[in-house]
């Protein structure tokens, strides 16, 4: 065999190996159901309880919800344009609704989203944490504040990065 057809054999298959992504994306799938029902048993403990609660407890409940709904939105966007970007294009049909930001994200975006979301999120807990700083050690709240920010100044990093790299 010559060394063109080795190469243009182990390009095919490593193109091919793209594929050993797919089941990855669709596990993803499985754990949104697993959110959506986290988000649901969360709902169904915290209604029962809604007049019986403080303005804190409400809010820390609503910010759990949120931050379930945060995760979520964030696991479509890495499964769509994860998927898109690394396997294949989804064939949907003309008819069918489609989602305004698909097939829009690079790898690029998809990184500035997922560092973004990270942010909200950890924002969300870090409000969480502040909302019942009572029970929570100084020494925690340092170390919460300090991932965060951590969090915070990687995501502009990132964001920098991205800017000057595209010029």
């Amino acid at each position: 065999m010559d060394a063109n057809k080795i190469e243009k054999t182990i390009e095919r298959m490593m193109y091919a190996s793209r594929w050993v992504l797919a089941p990855v994306y669709l596990g993803l799938s499985l754990a949104l159901c697993a959110l959506f029902i986290k988000f649901f048993q969360e709902l169904y403990h915290f209604l029962p309880q809604i007049m019986a609660m403080n303005e804190s407890a409400l809010i820390l409940k609503l910010l759990t919800l949120i931050d379930i709904t945060l995760v979520g939105s964030l696991t479509v966007i890495v499964m769509f344009s994860g998927y898109e970007n690394f396997v294949s294009q989804l064939d949907i049909k003309e008819d069918t609704e489609k989602l305004d930001w698909l097939g829009s994200h690079d790898y690029g975006s998809l990184k500035m989203k997922v560092a973004s979301s990270i942010v909200a999120i950890s924002s969300i807990h870090l409000l969480k944490v502040f909302m019942n700083i009572e029970t929570t050690a100084n020494d925690k709240i340092m170390w919460y504040v300090l991932i965060h920010l951590t969090m915070v100044i990687s995501a502009l990093l990132m964001g920098y990065l991205d800017k000057i790299s595209r010029h």
